[in-house]
C-alpha cells in the first residue's frame, strides 16, 4: 500500500474559510439530531427517538430542534481549526523529535496522540459553549400556535448569551465548565480514535502511486472514523450531558463518577448507551462534510494561490 499523504497534507492552525463553510454545513447537517440526542440522555420520559421528534415538533415546532444553535454557530468554526491546527502541530513537533524531520511519515501511535492533545484544547475552548448549548435544548418554550391563550411563563435563558451570563453569575467560572471532566475523557479518547481511523482508512484505499486520498476515499473515511469515534464515545456523552444541565439549584450529581454510578444504579447500564444510534447516524454525514468541504476548499485554496 503507498504512502498517503492525507495527515500531512490536512489542516494548518489558521481560522480560515474552510473552517467557515465547513462549520456551518456541519452544524446544519447535525444539529436537530444533536437535541435530539441531548433530550433522550438527560429526561427519562421519553419513549424513543421518534417519540422525542414528534414531542418536541408538536409543542415547540421546528425551532424546538434547533435551540442553542448560536452556540454552536459562534464557536465551532473557530474550535475546528484550533483542534485539527493543534493536531497538525503536535504531529509534526513529534515526527520531528522521534525521526529528525516535520514531514516524516507518522506511525500509529503519533496519530493517536496528536489526535489525544487536539481533544484535550477542544475542552477548554467548547465547554462554556456545550453548557449553553445543553441548557438551551433542554429548555422548553411552547411554540405560541401550541399555547394558544393560555399564560406561558418566560424562559430561564433568552439565548445561548445570556444563558452564559446566567451561569456564570449564579454558578460562578464552575458552572461554565460543569462537565469538564466527562469531556475530556470523551474528547481525548475519541479523538484519538477519529484521527487514527481517518488516517487508516485513507491510507488503505488509497491506491498506489497517489499521494493524496479521493474524493470518495475522504468521504468514506471521514464519515466511518465520525461513526466509530462517537460510538465509543457515547458513554461519557451521556454523563457529559447530565452532568452540564445539573443546575445550582438541583446538586444531583457531584462529579462524574457519582454522575455514572448513580445514573446506572437507577436507569441500569444500558443508561450509558443512550443517543448511541444517533450519535452515529449524525456522525457519518457530519463527518463526510467535515473532511470533504475541507479537502475540497484546501486543495481550491492551494491550486489558487500556486497559479498566482
Amino acid at each position: 500500500m503507498a504512502r498517503s499523504d492525507s495527515v500531512s497534507h490536512l489542516l494548518p492552525l489558521v481560522a480560515s474559510r474552510e473552517d467557515l463553510v465547513e462549520g456551518g454545513l456541519s452544524t446544519a447537517v447535525g444539529y436537530p439530531l444533536d437535541t435530539v440526542k441531548v433530550r433522550i440522555q438527560t429526561e427519562r420520559h421519553y419513549r424513543g427517538i421518534w417519540h422525542c421528534i414528534k414531542e418536541t415538533y408538536r409543542t415547540e415546532k421546528v425551532w424546538g430542534f434547533y435551540k442553542g444553535v448560536s452556540a454552536s454557530v459562534l464557536t465551532v468554526s473557530v474550535i475546528s481549526s484550533v483542534s485539527f491546527g493543534t493536531y497538525k502541530n503536535f504531529l509534526c513537533t513529534l515526527c520531528k523529535l522521534r525521526y529528525g524531520a516535520a514531514d516524516a511519515k507518522p506511525s500509529k501511535l503519533d496519530v493517536s496522540l496528536a489526535g489525544g492533545a487536539a481533544g484535550a484544547v477542544r475542552v477548554v475552548l467548547m465547554t462554556p459553549s456545550e453548557v449553553a448549548k445543553v441548557r438551551m435544548q433542554t429548555q422548553k418554550n411552547p411554540h405560541p400556535s401550541v399555547t394558544s391563550l393560555q399564560p406561558v411563563s418566560k424562559p430561564k435563558y433568552r439565548g445561548s448569551l445570556h444563558c452564559l451570563k446566567v451561569v456564570a453569575k449564579k454558578e460562578g467560572f464552575g458552572g461554565l465548565y460543569k462537565g469538564c471532566s466527562a469531556l475530556l475523557c470523551r474528547d481525548c479518547a475519541s479523538s484519538a480514535i477519529y484521527f487514527l481511523t481517518y488516517s487508516a482508512l485513507c491510507d488503505w484505499l488509497t491506491p498506489a502511486g497517489k499521494n493524496k486520498p479521493g474524493f470518495l476515499v475522504v468521504l468514506l473515511s471521514g464519515g466511518f472514523a465520525g461513526v466509530l469515534a462517537w460510538g465509543l464515545a457515547t458513554p461519557m456523552d451521556v454523563i457529559k450531558s447530565r452532568m452540564q444541565t445539573d443546575e445550582s439549584d438541583q446538586h444531583k450529581y457531584k462529579g462524574l463518577v457519582h454522575c455514572a454510578r448513580e445514573s446506572v444504579r437507577k436507569e441500569g447500564a444500558k443508561v450509558l448507551f443512550k443517543g448511541l444510534g444517533l450519535n452515529c447516524i449524525r456522525a457519518f454525514p457530519v463527518n463526510m462534510v467535515v473532511f470533504v468541504t475541507y479537502e475540497a476548499v484546501l486543495r481550491f485554496t492551494d491550486h489558487y494561490t500556486n497559479e498566482k
